[in-house]
């Protein structure tokens, strides 16, 4: 999955805890839960719902650096590509 395909998912799970969520008017580089007005219970639905979707854990000890669109897109990222070589081999 590419940079925009994952940017899509990210997207399509916040639209489904907001959506009355502008795509259009969202910045990348800004703070998301500013812009989308989410509280702390849609906030976590949200990630929970990113770990549903893309299989990624997310610890509580990571929500920190989820700020903006680009963070949250660069994390998922990572995480994804990490995911293989964590995974124990038999």
């Amino acid at each position: 999955m590419n940079d925009t395909e994952l940017r899509a998912v990210v997207l399509a799970t916040l639209k489904s805890i907001a959506p009355e969520v502008e795509e259009s008017e969202l910045r990348a580089d800004r703070p998301l839960r500013n812009q989308v007005d989410l509280d702390s219970m849609d906030w976590l639905n949200f990630l929970m719902g990113l770990h549903e979707q893309l299989g990624v854990d997310i610890p509580e000890s990571e929500y920190a650096r989820l700020v903006t669109l680009n963070d949250i897109v660069a994390y998922l990222t990572a995480k994804r590509t990490a995911a293989p070589k964590d995974t124990p081999r038999a």
